[in-house]
């Protein structure tokens, strides 16, 4: 691997059709990875060129992580190129495969799946180009670093929240993002620990929505035409959380609705009252640590193993601070 010098003025390339900025939802984000653009900069034999594939680009908490990964890269003066993997593991392996090809010096990683990426990871380090994870986790002892936040206590988080609302002893369905990702498995894991301690809690369903708002619409629909005894909904994350509330407010009816993410959609929810609270996790914060970190390992400094950022409860009470922030 190739050392360099920190403060080149480079190109910033973003992989992507129309660019990341102004995306504010899972249905206004144009993401497909079909166009190049290029912004203002000089090249260079010398250059740094960094890679990033995501899960997806079509909701906007990865769109957030993006964006502050594209500004990190224009700070620091490297080439970013950037992938959406549309959900798809063997997407996001071929991505990495094309990376290598094209000689990146590194790679940022946001797997669809943690097991099936991990065949991404042993391909990049065998060609020696260092991984860096972001946001939610490969199953490889292979990463340079990992960038995230604690998933396990997110799930303790939204669940104490509900129980702190309404009591011990209520039914609920589980709304889950996309099975196999170490953020579902993780964020499920907090479920159940507060569940474990609180035996009145019954669970009446639950099922992934692959952290869409449609697909969590259409669960919900059905679960209110199944059950008619659901006390609380407890997401994964704030786009479903919203497609279930929306469901909710369909039927006339009053739930309780919790996600996580923070999203602005879910902010403004919070300040309405259409959702009780959201739990906030840091994309941004993520995506500059996750450029930030590579780059430093590229460059021979020594990087942790993990770098965590926060997650902050969002509730009525504070919201306008976390409105601020996203701004």
């Amino acid at each position: 691997m190739r050392m360099f010098k920190k403060g080149m003025a480079l190109a910033l390339t973003v992989m992507m059709l129309g660019g990341l900025v102004g995306c504010a939802s899972e249905e206004k984000a144009d993401t497909s990875d079909s166009k190049t653009e290029e912004t203002s900069g000089e090249s260079g034999d010398d250059k740094i060129v960094i890679g990033m594939t995501l899960y997806s680009l079509k909701n906007e908490f990865t769109v957030r992580l993006a964006n502050a990964a594209t500004a990190k890269a224009e700070e620091l003066g490297v080439e970013l190129k950037i992938y959406d993997g549309n959900y798809d593991p063997s997407t996001q392996i071929s991505q990495i495969e094309t990376m290598i090809s094209d000689g990146v010096d590194g790679i940022v990683l946001n797997p669809q799946d943690a097991e099936a990426l991990a065949v991404g990871v042993d391909k990049a380090v065998a060609a020696g180009i260092p991984v860096v994870g972001v946001n939610t986790r490969v199953k490889s002892d292979k990463l340079t670093s990992y960038v995230g936040s604690q998933d396990v206590y997110a799930g303790e988080l939204e669940t104490q929240y509900i129980v702190d609302l309404i009591g011990d002893t209520f039914n609920c369905v589980i709304i889950e993002g996309p099975l196999g990702q170490s953020a579902q498995i993780e964020r499920r894991e907090g479920i159940q620990n507060i569940l474990d301690k609180n035996t009145g809690i019954k669970v009446l369903a639950e099922k992934t929505a692959n952290w869409s708002r449609s697909e969590s619409m259409t669960i919900m629909e059905n679960w209110l035409n199944a059950f008619d005894n659901v006390d609380a909904v407890i997401a994964e994350n704030d786009e479903m959380a919203l497609g279930a509330r929306e469901a909710i407010k369909a039927k006339g009816l009053d739930i309780p609705v919790i996600g996580v993410d923070g999203i602005t959609d879910a902010l403004n929810a919070v300040e309405s009252g259409d959702m009780v609270a959201s739990i906030f996790q840091d994309g941004a914060g993520q995506g500059s640590k996750a450029v930030e970190v590579l780059i430093n390992a590229i460059n021979g400094e020594t990087v942790d193993k993990e770098y965590w950022i926060d997650f902050e409860p969002v509730t009525k009470d504070n919201v306008a601070e976390f409105k601020k922030r996203a701004q």
